[in-house]
């Protein structure tokens, strides 16, 4: 697998809270040199970086992000503002506290919820796999399903932990053939990528790739 395929399936993510427009626009800037499946920005920063890219680069935010325990109206709310000013993509947070307790059928209605609002835009889960049971996981991976959303991802990067391997395993034997799978968080290396990828992810969140892309054709230069 070489690099640029890797690069293709990149979300080049920036969710920082110190974040500058200035910080944005560099990470458009690799995004559109890379060829990145997208960038991955705070919702703040949509509107002004969706304007600086055009149709060069997809544009994806967060919503209910990084705790997922905004009321649905809230995050319905945040998903339509984000399409508004530009959004291509919408990562949202589940809410944990409801999965521990079972409420299914408000979690399921939650994510009809969102993805009507996104419409025929992407909407990525995340469930936030470090907190969850391989039960809890495998639940999530039927909700996810039965939601019509497009993606089920592990984590926001803001826990305990990121995406591992066994998680992206196990979410491959449990979705259905609508839902794609996006790991994120302590994705450091080429050969991360690459067994994410191999295990059944069609997306990485990760900024690291591309940093390993710029030290490459550094090398490449001298």
């Amino acid at each position: 697998m070489n690099l640029s395929d890797i690069l293709s399936k990149c979300d080049h993510t920036l969710l920082a809270q110190g974040a500058t427009w200035d910080d944005i626009k560099s990470i458009c800037d690799d995004g559109i040199r890379f060829s990145t499946a997208s960038v991955c920005i705070p919702a703040s920063h949509v509107k002004q970086a969706k304007e600086y890219v055009g149709d060069r680069l997809k544009i994806c935010t967060v919503i209910g992000f990084p705790n997922g325990y905004s009321t649905t109206a809230t995050k319905v709310f945040e998903c339509k503002d984000a399409l508004e000013n530009g959004a291509d993509e919408i990562d949202t947070v589940i809410n944990v506290g409801d999965l521990k307790a079972k409420k299914y059928d408000a979690i399921l209605a939650e994510l009809k919820a969102l993805k009507a609002a996104c419409g025929d835009k992407i909407l990525k889960v995340i469930i936030e796999t470090c907190l969850l049971t391989d039960d809890e996981k495998i639940k999530m991976c039927e909700l996810v399903t039965l939601s019509g959303a497009d993606y089920i991802k592990t984590s926001t990067g803001f826990s305990t932990g990121g995406a591992t391997r066994e998680d992206v395993e196990l979410f491959a034997k449990h979705v259905g053939s609508n839902v794609l799978i996006k790991a994120a968080g302590g994705i450091s290396s080429l050969e991360d990528a690459e067994d994410f990828i191999k295990l059944g992810a069609s997306r990485l969140g990760t900024s690291r790739i591309v940093k390993i892309a710029k030290n490459e054709q550094s090398k490449a230069s001298y």
